[in-house]
C-alpha cells in the first residue's frame, strides 16, 4: 500500500461521476479469459501488460483518459505514481475492479456498497489439534459434510468470477487438511491474495516451504499470552505456546508477512504489552488484537470479556504504542477507527484491519472503509460450504455454495444488505457521530443481543446496554480472582 493515501480519495475523483460511471461499465464486460476488459485496462495501466488489438487499446486510452483527468483536477502527479505503483499486484487489480463495480452499480456510497467481498475467511475444515475454550467454531475434529475437494475447487472458481481479492484459511486448523495445499495453490494461481490464519502448531521448515511454492502470502498465528502456562492454559493444550513460537520462527525466516492474533479477555489483558515485545523480539511484522465474541466454546466464558472501559483503555494504549513500535498494531474492534481519529486529530486511523500513515485523505478513507466490514467488504465460507456475514456468527446462515452460486448470495442475501446500510442501525449506534467511520461490531451485538443492527455492548458509548447484559451473563469458571 503506497504511503500517501490521498490515492483513496484519487479513486474516488477518477471513478465516481456519472461519466467515469458510464464508461466504466463498459469496461466491466467479461473477455475471453473471464478477467473484466477493465482488469486488464489496469493491467496495462501498471505496466505489466501490452494492450493487444484494438478493442484493447481503446479500453486502455478510456482508463487512462479518466486518470489522467483526474490527475489534473487534483493538482497532484504522486497520487498518479502511487496509483501505478498500487496496480502492481493481481490482488489490489482485483480489489479495484470490485471497488468500481461497486461504484458503477451503487454510486459512491458512505461507507463504500462493494460489488464483491475484499476478503471472504474460509473456514476449511472443522479439524483442530488444539481446544480453545474461546474458539468461535467449536473446532474439534472434521464435519461429516465438509465440502469435497473437487467442491473446494468449483468454490475457489466462483470467488474468481466474482473478483474476490483476498481469501483467508482458517478453521479448525486449515494447516493440518490434507487439501489445503493443492486448494491454496489454486486461489494464488488466479492472483487472488493467499492468507492463513493458524495456531501455528504445524509450521515447520518444511511445512513453510511448501506454503511459499502453494503461494500463500500472509501467516497469522494465534498467541494469547507471552506466558507458555497461560496460553496453554487457554488453548487446551500442554506445550501449544512452544509449537506456536517455533512456528512464528519458521514463518518468518521463510518470508512471510507475519502476524500474531491475539483474543483479548480479562484472563489476558495484562499480557498485552508483553506481547508486543516478544513480537518484536520475534520479528514479526504486526500484532492483531481480536476483539473476544462469546460464540462456539466462547459462549461458556462470556463473564471474560473486557468491559467497555477496558476496551477504550486498551485501543488507546496500542495508538500511543503504534507511534513508537517497530510492529505494526493493529485491532479488530471497529471502535479504534475512532479512537485513533480522536487521538490524532484527525491525522491517523487505523480502520479495523487496516492501519494508515498521516495524509489529508485519511477521514475519506475511514469513512470509505467504514469500520465493521461484515457482510459489507468480507464475510465467511463455512467448512460445510454455509456462508456467513462474518465467521464469528457460525449460526448466522445466510446462503450454502452446495445450493446457490457464491455470488448470488452475496447479491441477495436480506441480512448482508441490511449490514450494508449503517442507517439501519439500533440505537446508540445509529445516533453516533462515528456510525460511518465505526459502526460497531455486528458480531458482537448479534452475539450479546440476538440483533445484527443492534448496539455494540463493547463501545463506551453503550455502557448501559453492558451493565443490563453482564447481569444476565453467569460466572465463568475460567475467570482468574484477579487481572493478570
Amino acid at each position: 500500500m503506497p504511503s500517501d493515501l490521498n490515492i483513496y480519495k484519487f479513486i474516488g475523483v477518477t471513478f465516481g461521476s456519472k461519466i467515469s460511471r458510464a464508461l466504466l461499465s463498459v469496461l466491466l464486460r467479461k473477455t475471453h479469459d473471464r478477467r473484466t476488459r477493465l482488469y486488464h485496462a489496469l493491467t496495462a495501466f501498471a505496466g505489466l501488460e501490452r494492450p493487444s488489438g484494438l478493442g484493447c487499446w481503446i479500453d486502455y486510452l478510456v482508463l487512462r483518459t479518466l486518470i489522467d483527468v483526474s490527475s489534473r483536477v487534483m493538482r497532484s502527479k504522486s497520487e498518479l505514481e502511487g496509483f501505478r505503483k498500487y496496480l502492481a499486484r493481481p490482488s489490489v487489480r482485483r480489489a479495484l475492479v470490485s471497488v468500481i463495480r461497486g461504484i458503477v452499480r451503487y454510486g459512491v456510497t458512505t461507507p463504500q456498497m462493494l460489488d464483491a467481498p475484499f476478503l471472504v475467511v474460509w473456514n476449511f475444515t472443522n479439524m483442530c489439534n488444539l481446544r480453545c475454550k474461546h474458539c468461535y467454531q467449536r473446532a474439534d475434529k472434521p464435519l461429516p459434510d465438509e465440502l469435497t475437494l473437487e467442491e473446494k475447487l468449483e468454490l475457489v472458481r466462483q470467488l474468481d468470477e466474482a473478483v474476490v481479492a483476498a481469501i483467508a484459511f482458517s478453521g479448525g486448523e486449515p494447516l493440518i487438511h490434507p487439501h489445503f495445499l493443492k486448494v491454496a495453490s489454486e486461489v494464488s494461481r488466479r492472483g487472488i491474495y493467499v492468507a492463513v490464519a493458524t495456531n501455528g502448531t504445524a509450521i515447520t521448515e518444511s511445512m513453510a516451504s511448501k506454503m511459499r511454492k502453494a503461494g500463500v502470502e500472509y501467516v497469522e498465528v494465534s498467541l494469547d499470552a507471552a506466558n507458555p502456562s497461560l496460553h496453554d492454559k487457554f488453548r487446551g493444550v500442554k506445550g501449544a505456546w512452544r509449537a506456536a513460537v517455533n512456528g512464528i520462527e519458521n514463518a518468518v525466516r521463510a518470508g512471510f508477512l507475519t502476524a500474531i492474533a491475539m483474543t483479548v479477555t480479562k484472563y489476558n489483558l495484562g499480557e498485552v504489552t508483553k506481547v508486543i515485545d516478544l513480537a518484536e523480539e520475534l520479528g514479526v511484522d504486526r500484532v492483531v488484537f481480536f476483539n473476544f465474541i462469546p460464540v462456539g466454546r466462547g459462549e461458556e466464558m462470556a463473564k471474560l470479556d473486557i468491559s467497555p472501559e477496558e476496551r477504550e483503555e486498551l485501543l488507546k494504549y496500542l495508538y500511543e504504542e503504534t507511534k513508537r513500535r517497530r510492529v505494526l498494531l493493529v485491532s479488530t474492534a471497529p471502535q479504534y477507527s475512532r479512537v485513533s481519529l480522536q487521538l490524532s486529530g484527525y491525522s491517523y486511523v487505523s480502520p479495523t484491519h487496516f492501519a494508515l500513515e498521516r495524509s489529508d485523505g485519511l477521514v475519506y478513507l475511514a469513512n470509505y472503509i467504514g469500520g465493521c466490514g461484515a457482510g459489507r467488504i468480507y464475510c465467511a465460507v463455512q467448512p460445510n460450504g454455509d456462508v456467513t456475514p462474518c465467521v464469528f456468527m457460525p449460526g448466522l446462515v445466510v446462503g450454502n455454495v452446495r445450493e446457490k452460486k457464491f455470488k448470488e448470495i452475496w447479491d441477495r442475501s436480506r441480512v448482508m444488505l441490511e449490514l450494508r446500510d449503517r442507517e439501519r442501525l439500533k440505537p446508540n449506534c445509529v445516533d453516533c457521530k462515528f456510525k460511518y467511520v465505526c459502526g460497531g461490531c455486528r458480531a458482537r451485538a448479534y452475539a450479546y443481543t440476538g440483533d445484527v443492527l443492534g448496539p455494540d455492548p463493547g463501545c463506551i458509548y453503550n455502557r448501559k446496554v453492558y451493565t443490563r447484559i453482564l447481569s444476565e451473563i453467569k460466572l465463568s469458571a475460567l475467570a482468574p480472582s484477579k487481572r493478570l
